[in-house]
């Protein structure tokens, strides 16, 4: 159970401070009316590092990939019929 219980007011005007000692591991409970309704806790995200790669030889660009589309696919991107 966290040392103090802070009202929803209290809470409000010291949210700064409070989101700094959530991170830092201490739990926060946020009361109203002396009811404790939430508890402030620190984000614990999986920090894994970002390996760029990774894909090679599983994605294959065909050679065509950045031509102009066909006109009908055009024209559907566009809203139009082909023969507009």
């Amino acid at each position: 159970m966290p040392e103090r219980i802070y009202n929803l007011y209290e809470a409000k005007t010291a949210l700064s401070r409070l989101v700094d000692r959530a991170a830092a591991g201490e739990e926060i409970v946020i009361a109203k009316n002396g009811v404790p309704l939430a508890r402030l806790v620190g984000f614990r995200g999986q920090k894994t590092e970002r390996r760029p790669g990774g894909w090679e030889g599983q994605v294959h660009i065909a050679d065509d990939f950045d031509d102009p589309l066909p006109e009908d696919i055009l024209a559907a991107f566009e809203g139009r019929s082909h023969e507009d």
